[in-house]
């Protein structure tokens, strides 16, 4: 039986439509969700949550959607999750990555298989190519090289899965706040220095586990990207997965942004 840990955003009743089969539906208590869920946890009660799974038959589990590192309150660990508490301090203090590996790991050991999102839409994976009608320029080809090269460094720490380019200058780079922080920080506090336009690249990072945490974009990235006055959104093909696929494209035709899968060159 599989298990959708539901996160905030459209993307866990996407997963949920696809799913034929019985599911449990589970979330986090602090995340938003109007998704009918059958279990809620708690970090301090991971041991016990997955415990309650193991009886429930599951043998897959599958995270999809927003869900902000939750804080530890050590007093209300329960028994079942104090022989995993050295892991959880350790985990909360790596990057989004090594953290979610960590957990990954704990779930696998106990015999529960971690699906990706992308495993059970693969449709979501938008194949290489430019869907809309505006078109990058050399400009912002370059741009997108230059934020690659930036990406690739922060990615070596942990930290984001995208970046703001323009003129060749790094305006914003996706750190805690995510991709919507970022670009409304942006269109809020675009530096008069910085040149027109410009591009939002977003990828995977490189040796990121892509069974979670698999970067997503929607029509509301074109449109925060949009009003951040840039000139379009490069994704990787293959790596990020994009909802309302669509919508997404008619929402970039409309605002006069260009939307770049990028397949390896």
């Amino acid at each position: 039986m599989l298990v959708l840990v539901a996160g905030e955003g459209a993307l866990p009743h996407v997963i949920k439509a696809q799913t034929d089969a019985p599911l449990i539906l589970a979330a986090l208590e602090d995340v938003s969700t109007d998704l009918s869920v059958d279990l809620r946890f708690r970090l301090e009660t991971l041991g016990s949550f997955i415990d309650l799974l193991k009886s429930k038959g599951a043998t897959q589990i599958c995270f999809a959607g927003g869900i902000a590192r939750p804080q530890l309150d050590e007093s209300k660990l329960d028994e079942a999750t104090v022989p995993l508490l050295h892991r959880i301090l350790h985990a909360l203090q790596l990057g989004d990555d090594g953290a979610l590996r960590e957990v990954l790991t704990i779930f696998e050991e106990d015999g529960i298989a971690v699906v990706g999102a992308h495993e059970i839409a693969p449709d979501l994976l938008a194949q290489p190519g430019i869907p809309t009608k505006a078109q990058p320029s050399e400009n912002d080809k370059a741009d997108t090289d230059r934020a690659l090269q930036i990406m690739a460094i922060t990615s070596a720490a942990d930290i984001g899965q995208g970046c703001v380019v323009s003129g060749g200058q790094a305006l914003a780079i996706e750190t805690l706040g995510g991709t919507d922080w970022m670009l409304q920080s942006l269109a809020d506090n675009r530096p008069k220095s910085a040149k027109a336009g410009g591009v939002f690249v977003k990828a995977p990072k490189p040796n990121q586990d892509r069974r979670v945490d698999l970067p997503v974009i929607g029509p509301e990235t074109i449109t925060a990207a949009a009003k951040a006055g840039l000139n379009g959104v490069v994704i990787e093909a293959g790596g990020v997965m994009i909802l309302s696929k669509s919508e997404t494209i008619a929402a970039a035709d409309a605002d006069g942004l260009f939307l770049w899968v990028k397949g390896a060159e």
